[in-house]
């Protein structure tokens, strides 16, 4: 079945514009220096030891515009990651440069919150209200992260206030009776001359009712839904003048979502919850974090009373010690970080063959960075993990960035990097009664990467950033739910994803006026490279299902004062839904419109937004072949007040 909207070919147009903006550009003739960063890094800050690997950081104004929505309408505008959707409210998973949702590590103050169960996590269950930063890395990490960055990481941190006080309350009414509300609330203050004390209080609370004035678009079918949101952030952070801190960090949600709600014999329920505490402590370069994660899943069909009840907990315990060695009196020294990290799983699963069932991991590591001179930086990593029944490889990696051209109005680089990632097999994958497979072998891979990034600053206070990336990621023994022995967990695939990747940023401010586009571009072939058995000869070289080969997103936005008019674009190809191939979901393209502006009165501020999402109400449709619905509207207002 296709509904044609955008072709391959139009695809290729847009890759021949976005390499003619990554060709490096006139250089300017003054040289500029790079400052080393300093040893003593507050909290878990991976990015410092991905040296080659593609970073992208969503800044803190991109967040502030869809602060009422989920993360993976931010991921869907600014990056090239492809999610599969099953609907609003509804599940939604990502896919990093051709692999599958198990591929994708989500860090939250550097703990991997996946569900041990799922291996995956949940995009449509995680506000944009629970954090406060947001980077995106690329490729393997896993010598860096562990298990599950195979195909990129996701990175959540919280941050510690730097205002006396601020406290902001924000409602929005979105079309088909979906509202949602918050509340944040920030201090900071000192205690006495050596410590001070600061913190975050946010509570949110949504529903997506669906209320759609038609059941059909196009003969197709809008599934009934109801989701039910609710969580609360705190964040507290203790630090003294003598580099030491103490912090610690609470973050509940509940996620209700209902299909079909008024067939009371074919409606499902799933119910998510997760209590996530962790606690930091930190004295000079030495680093201690604790935190326990509960996950909890309630699934029940027509009868919603008496739901099947799965509860997994995860406690787990980090040391990490930073020092540094100087080489041959180099004033350049080498930064390490040694360490190791210890996880137990106890899980309850009525699916499961035996319950409970338990699981010890452990990870010892050793990370490395070097920047010998103003123009090389060097990282190389290692990491051992060992799990409970099987060892995970030995997993190294080994990155460079080269800075061709230093200027100081012009900067040109070099980048590259060589991971080993692995992937230690799911509860469900071992321990799934009938189906699962205690002998399933962990997946392993070797990522490859290189790219070149350049940035431009114009006299006139205009800056341009652009970037080229081409990966190529081959993993091993890739985990299938295979058909022909009744779906039961084999090692049945070997996957080789690559393709290339092209950004670009402009920024340019004169006076009151500030004007912005960022814009991306994603080929990415991924396919089947060998068959262990005879059921999958025949989509040996296939694309995977779900993976679309080629992706856009480009935001372009124009400010004066306080107010801001931002237009979004995103275009994917063509999805199949059959693994030989023969039949797929065309392209898309969607278009929003969003209008803000700020009233200050004193010391109190209000937000004004509007939302247009779907502008041209495209149709197309969702994983499981239902209507995604057209056009809707948003408005939100948002009421703050700083002290300062």
């Amino acid at each position: 079945m296709r509904f044609r909207v955008f072709t391959d070919r139009r695809f290729v147009g847009y890759w021949m514009l976005w390499v003619s903006f990554a060709l490096p550009l006139p250089a300017y003739a003054q040289k500029d220096s790079i400052a080393l960063e300093p040893v003593i890094v507050k909290g878990f800050v991976p990015q410092k030891f991905m040296s080659g690997l593609k970073i992208q950081r969503i800044d803190s104004a991109s967040l502030a515009q869809v602060r009422f929505q989920n993360i993976s309408d931010v991921l869907s505008a600014y990056t090239p990651i492809a999610f599969k959707n099953y609907g609003p409210g509804q599940l939604s998973t990502a896919s990093f440069r051709g692999t599958s949702a198990n591929h994708t590590a989500v860090l939250w103050n550097g703990l991997n919150i996946n569900a041990p169960t799922l291996g995956q996590t949940d995009f449509s269950t995680i506000p944009v209200a629970g954090f406060d930063q947001l980077s995106v890395q690329y490729g393997s990490a896993a010598s860096i992260v562990g298990s599950d960055a195979v195909g990129g990481s996701v990175l959540l941190s919280s941050q510690a206030s730097g205002k006396p006080f601020h406290v902001s309350v924000g409602r929005q009414q979105d079309s088909f009776n979906n509202p949602q509300t918050q509340t944040d609330l920030r201090y900071a203050f000192p205690l006495n001359s050596q410590w001070a004390f600061s913190g975050k209080t946010a509570l949110y609370d949504g529903r997506m009712n669906n209320d759609y004035p038609k059941p059909t678009r196009n003969t197709y079918a809008l599934l009934p839904t109801e989701t039910f949101q609710k969580g609360i952030v705190q964040d507290l952070f203790l630090r003294s003048q003598n580099d030491r801190e103490i912090s610690a960090h609470i973050w509940l949600t509940d996620n209700k979502l209902t299909l079909t709600p008024e067939d009371v014999q074919g409606r499902e329920m799933t119910r998510t919850t997760a209590y996530r505490t962790m606690v930091r402590y930190q004295v000079r370069t030495l680093a201690l974090r604790t935190a326990w994660v509960r996950d909890i899943i309630d699934y029940a069909k027509g009868d919603l009373s008496h739901p099947d009840h799965s509860v997994t907990d995860k406690f787990a315990s980090r040391l990490e010690k930073d020092f540094s060695i100087n080489i041959a009196g180099d004033l350049n020294p080498v930064l390490i970080k040694v360490g190791g990290e210890w996880t137990h799983f106890r899980s309850r699963v009525p699916g499961y063959a035996y319950s409970p069932v338990s699981e010890n991991r452990t990870d010892i590591f050793l990370l490395m960075r070097w920047q010998p001179t103003a123009r090389i930086t060097t990282s190389i990593n290692l990491r051992q993990g060992l799990v409970t029944g099987f060892n995970p490889p030995f997993t190294p990696s080994v990155g460079l960035e080269y800075g061709l051209i230093q200027k100081a109005h012009y900067n040109l680089t070099l980048k590259g990097s060589y991971g080993r990632s692995y992937r230690v097999p799911t509860l469900n994958e071992r321990y799934w009664k009938d189906l699962g497979n205690p002998d399933v072998r962990p997946e392993t891979g070797w990522n490859k990467e290189l790219g070149l990034e350049q940035t431009f600053k114009a006299s006139s206070g205009s800056t341009l950033r652009t970037s080229a990336t081409l990966y190529h990621n081959r993993v091993k023994d890739w985990t299938y739910w295979n058909p022909s022995k009744s779906y039961r967990v084999e090692n049945l695939q070997q996957v080789l994803a690559r393709g290339i990747e092209l950004q670009l940023n402009y920024q340019r401010q004169t006076g009151s006026w500030r004007t912005g586009l960022d814009a991306g571009y994603a080929f990415n072939k991924s396919s089947q490279e060998k068959a262990y058995d005879n059921y999958s000869q025949d989509i040996v070289g296939k694309q995977l299902v779900f993976v679309p080969a080629h992706s856009a997103n480009a935001n372009a936005f124009v400010q004066f004062k306080s107010t801001k008019l931002t237009g979004q674009f995103q275009a994917v190809g063509k999805r199949y839904i059959t693994f030989d191939n023969s039949q797929f979901l065309d392209g898309y393209g969607l278009a929003n419109l969003l209008a803000e502006t700020t009233f200050v009165f004193d010391k109190f501020k209000l937000v004004l937004q509007g939302q247009v999402r779907n502008v041209t109400d495209a149709f197309y449709l969702n994983v499981r072949n239902n209507a995604m619905p057209g056009r809707s509207f948003a408005l939100s207002l948002t009421f703050s007040y700083d002290s300062q």
